[in-house]
């Protein structure tokens, strides 16, 4: 059965269950690095080619994550936008510490 979510509220606490595995959010980390640094160098060199590359580095990394380690269907599937807030979300949270790549050691 799928769940069903009406707010972002409800929908991030479990994003990050789909994420528990720390090589799965490992992946997240460095898949956003990489779209973070594609979008600056494109943005600053003018070579707007380079936003190709931006979903297959983002959701490359991910998907392997999941498919590989989590062992689970990503989140983006269902909710795309959701999701796409929930990455950049936990990838803050896990730069500033907030959270770890270790789900166990979340609060």
């Amino acid at each position: 059965m799928k769940q069903t979510f009406t707010s972002f509220e409800d929908f991030y606490p479990f994003y990050l269950k789909q994420h528990s595995n720390k090589i799965c959010r490992l992946l997240h980390v460095i898949g956003t690095t990489i779209v973070f640094a594609l979008l600056i160098t494109a943005i600053y060199h003018g070579n707007y080619k380079l936003y190709l590359y931006v979903p297959i580095a983002g959701y490359g990394f991910a998907w392997v994550g999941h498919f590989f380690f989590e062992k689970n269907k990503p989140a983006t599937f269902q909710y795309p936008l959701w999701s796409l807030k929930s990455d950049f979300k936990m990838y803050f949270e896990i730069l500033s510490g907030k959270i770890s790549l270790d789900a166990s050691k979340d609060e």
